[in-house]
């Protein structure tokens, strides 16, 4: 193992590669801790210190970005409009003729598709960081039990004034812009996929906070026990996300001129886990929006609460509660099902296979092809629709078990981009050293 770490950085082109990809996660963890305009930093971190361990409404986000979102800083916003934005694109391609067409162009439509993308990110970076500093000055970015203290004068006078909250706006709203465009310069010129490995970083850096205040709220039995768990579970995450069905394929022989063509076998495959992480930000994003839109309907002082606001903030704020957990396993086992059938099209397969005269052995070509690829992924979607489900729902299950975050770094979502990111860099380290030594990373 050493000997191939040590080929990597033997290798001039994979090691200026890898040099400049952690040069710029440097500067982006960098921006990170850089607040943005009228921002009070002392107070910020005052209201920091004495929220934490909590579980507020952003804290998922907070988790994508680093830690940023709650810091208040240039890249608070993170990565995340740039994954709506991206979701949004890829969605709209079933509803717009348009952005189908564009997509199956090849090169030219991608970079097309790749372009109303980038768009989209300003225009939800400019939505959700006007968002941000509307719930910063009304106290209540920390949850409705922080409302008042350090935790109301996170913005200063001058970031009050319509100059003040339009600067603010337009630093957070550059610093995504500033975020993709570090992401396309690591896929282009780096190694790996750039987008995938800011996340990355940004969860990995939120390690150390979770666990410190795993191990001091709950001693060192817990933390051994916690860090233990989280291996396993992140066992059978790369075992679940390495499975796959293959569907064999064999291409029928044909003779052009003196030359033949086909008669080769291939297979198709099929993840368990096709959908990847969508189906868990698609969960967590809308069930957000109760506790979003209840956050906004606070009554004011004297005033009663309403009925509903109560229900929602004692049911669907916190996830220790049986109904937020089986919402949110339900919501995910349903987005699975709709991720996946809107991003694998069996009738397109079915059609090129008949095109290049392949074959499914035993399946007659065309429409029994279609439908013998529908039923293959309608069932081996469930066992990875229920293995998203669950693995999401261990977070949920630490904060009602130990007090932990809900979104604390060693659980769900955050263990299936890590595995999934991981594979992906190391997949892709492998292929260039083989192409220059004949033998990869791994034997």
């Amino acid at each position: 193992m050493f000997n191939a770490i040590a080929r990597v950085f033997r290798t001039p082109d994979l090691r200026r590669k890898i040099g400049f990809t952690l040069g710029i996660v440097a500067l982006f963890r960098l921006g990170s801790f850089i607040p943005a305009p009228f921002v009070d930093f002392q107070n910020v971190q005052a209201c920091l210190a004495q929220n934490q361990g909590t579980s507020g409404l952003y804290d998922l986000v907070n988790t994508f970005s680093g830690g940023a979102l709650l810091q208040l800083s240039v890249f608070a916003l993170g990565i995340m409009p740039y994954i709506t934005a991206s979701i949004i694109v890829q969605l709209l391609r079933v509803v717009i003729p348009r952005f189908e067409t564009l997509y199956k162009e090849g090169q030219s439509g991608q970079a097309k598709l790749t372009q109303y993308t980038r768009y989209l990110t300003i225009a939800l970076g400019i939505l959700q960081s006007t968002t941000l500093i509307t719930v910063a000055r009304s106290g209540a970015l920390f949850g409705t039990n922080a409302t008042s203290g350090v935790c109301s004068d996170l913005i200063t006078a001058a970031g009050n004034t319509w100059y003040g909250m339009i600067l603010m706006v337009l630093t957070m709203t550059a610093g995504t812009g500033l975020i993709m465009w570090m992401g396309e310069l690591i896929t282009e010129r780096g190694i790996g996929n750039g987008m995938s490995l800011l996340i990355f970083t940004s969860i990995i850096a939120t390690f150390p906070t979770s666990l410190s205040a795993i191990a001091t709220a709950q001693g060192w039995n817990v933390f051994a026990l916690v860090i233990l768990i989280a291996l396993v579970v992140m066992l059978a995450v790369v075992f679940v996300e390495q499975s796959q069905r293959r569907i064999p394929v064999q291409y029928a022989k044909r003779m052009v001129g003196r030359r033949t063509y086909g008669g080769n076998n291939t297979y198709i495959p099929i993840k368990v886990n096709m959908a990847g992480v969508v189906p868990v930000i698609f969960a967590s994003s809308l069930l957000y929006l109760p506790a979003l839109i209840a956050q906004f309907n606070q009554p004011a002082a004297g005033e009663e609460i309403q009925p509903w606001v109560t229900w929602i903030s004692n049911y669907l704020t916190r996830g220790d509660h049986p109904l937020y957990m089986l919402l949110f396993f339900l919501l995910i086992v349903g987005f699975t099902y709709f991720y996946v059938a809107i991003t694998f099209n069996p009738e397109e397969v079915a059609d090129n296979m008949k095109k290049y005269g392949g074959f499914i052995p035993g399946i007659r070509a065309g429409r029994p092809t279609a439908e013998y690829l529908d039923y293959v992924l309608t069932r081996i979607t469930l066992p990875g629709s229920l293995y998203l489900g669950l693995v999401s729902l261990i977070p949920l299950v630490a904060f009602s078990a130990l007090g932990a975050s809900q979104n604390f770094a060693l659980g769900g979502t955050s263990i299936l981009i890590i595995v999934g990111v991981g594979l992906e860099t190391v997949k892709q380290i492998d292929a260039q050293l083989q192409q220059r030594h004949y033998e990869g990373l791994l034997r």
